[in-house]
């Protein structure tokens, strides 16, 4: 049976094996103060997907794409950044949310999240269109990242449409979700496991994985938490 597991790179980074690829869902990797010494090489990843351009996601992922190669998926105008900032056209997949890209057999969607998104070039901060969340789906088992947003009603259309086997969510709040509504971000989302995201990096991020579980539990909702450098079979 081919490996499906989801390693923890602290913040919001991921790495997903998934259909035999190891996908890197916003890896910031140099730079998160959270971010484990062996996880900060990029090499065997095969694709990058990035769910916003805001420094704490996508400032590595360049440099990611770089050393590994990987292919780089992104909504249409963070896509053109990243072409600007020196990864190659035929490496990048332009899309946008509500659409879908198979690479080999996984299936990539972007869905929507309530956030802003920009990026920090050597001239200045541009716009790098929407924020996103990401489904990652094969062969009937999914994944979702929401990446930074708000609690949001249509959180249940993604529980119905990808059924996930896991949701990443932020808890951090004052940027994202705090706990109790990433609490119920994870049962409207209908995954069978719920790992916290998008918290203790920052002294700014109150959000605390014991007021999740709280919250959680009330909702009968599983979920765990993952050290930076852990990996979870799913």
């Amino acid at each position: 049976m081919t490996k499906r597991s989801i390693t923890y790179a602290g913040h919001s980074a991921v790495f997903v094996e998934l259909a035999g690829k190891r996908i890197a869902i916003d890896p910031w990797l140099r730079g998160n103060p959270l971010c484990p010494p062996q996880l900060q090489h990029a090499q065997g990843t095969d694709i990058i997907v990035l769910s916003h351009g805001h420094s704490d996601h996508a400032s590595d992922a360049v440099r990611v794409q770089k050393e590994s190669g990987a292919l780089l998926a992104a909504t249409y105008e963070l896509a053109m950044i990243m072409i600007a900032e020196g990864v190659p056209s035929s490496q990048v997949i332009p899309m946008n949310k509500g659409g879908s890209v198979t690479v080999d057999a996984v299936t990539i969607t972007l869905t929507n999240a309530y956030h802003s998104s920009s990026y920090d070039t050597k001239n200045g901060t541009v716009y790098a269109g929407e924020a996103c969340g990401v489904v990652l789906s094969s062969s009937g088992t999914s994944v979702y990242h929401a990446g930074d947003t708000s609690l949001f009603a249509d959180m249940k259309l993604i529980g119905e449409t990808f059924r996930p086997s896991v949701a990443l969510l932020p808890i951090g709040d004052r940027f994202t979700m705090g706990p109790e509504e990433a609490a119920q971000a994870a049962a409207w989302s209908m995954c069978k496991l719920a790992l916290p995201i998008h918290y203790k990096t920052f002294d700014l991020l109150t959000g605390t994985y014991d007021e999740f579980a709280r919250a959680c539990s009330k909702l009968k909702v599983e979920c765990r938490e993952v050290s930076p450098g852990e990996s979870v079979a799913f």
